[in-house]
């Protein structure tokens, strides 16, 4: 379904992964987001490396179930789990009606990322999450992904990422609009959905990222893929 919902001047309210938004979320994304589909990619050639036989696969924030998807559809490993959990039930409906018949070895989980415990996974996903939790439980959560994740399995992290330089920044914000202005949103949409989001979307920078994946105690962690303001990260224990 066609993304229209900022296309009226109103009072607008923060940004809530609601019915309304679960029903246009694929093409908003694809909209929105510069290089998402290389993330997805990217998230499915990272289980042929990192997935391992018999363990658990967590999608956190699965919305509805692309990112599942590639972990079932491209997993060429055996006995394993795929927990897809999200908070919003309008999401976790649409997560369902997605993956019938697609996927099998799947539970679609309605709940809080921040308390769920994680358990014998080779595999954790935060695509385009992380950036919605409260900063300051952050580092918990990434914290209790460490502990939960076996030995050389992979955390994958896409966010939306911002530069303390403020040229760059300036630079690179009028690019990402020119992206979204390509992909047919109007100036009045734009700026809606800024407005809307700007105190639910809060971003942090690359350095913040790798500082909190050492903190957490991964051994080793990169920036696999970048285009404009949008990044993954690939941290493996």
């Amino acid at each position: 379904m066609h993304d229209t919902i900022f296309t009226k001047e109103n009072n607008l309210v923060d940004f809530t992964f609601d019915a309304q938004v679960a029903d246009v979320f694929d093409d908003m994304v694809k909209r929105s987001v510069p290089g998402y589909q290389s993330m997805i990619e990217m998230i499915s050639l990272s289980i042929k490396t990192y997935g391992q036989d018999n363990t658990n696969y967590y999608d956190l924030g699965a919305s509805t179930g692309t990112t599942s998807i590639a972990l079932g559809i491209n997993n060429p490993h055996s006995n394993n789990q795929i927990i897809a959990l999200d908070n919003s039930p309008d999401m976790v409906k649409k997560c369902q009606q997605n993956l019938t018949g697609k996927i099998d070895n799947i539970d679609v989980v309605c709940g809080d990322i921040l308390d769920i415990k994680f358990e014998n996974a080779s595999i954790i996903v935060l695509n385009l999450t992380l950036q919605f939790i409260t900063p300051s439980n952050r580092q918990t959560l990434i914290n209790k992904i460490y502990k939960g994740l076996n030995t050389n399995g992979a955390l994958i992290v896409s966010e939306k990422i911002h530069f303390d330089n403020k040229k760059k920044q300036k630079q690179i914000t009028k690019l990402h609009l020119d992206f979204k202005r390509a992909n047919g949103y109007s100036e009045l949409e734009i700026a809606n959905k800024r407005q809307s989001i700007e105190n639910v979307l809060i971003t942090d920078s690359k350095q913040t990222h790798f500082k909190r994946f050492n903190t957490a105690g991964f051994k080793n962690s990169i920036c696999h893929f970048q285009c404009l303001n949008f990044a993954s990260f690939l941290a493996v224990k």
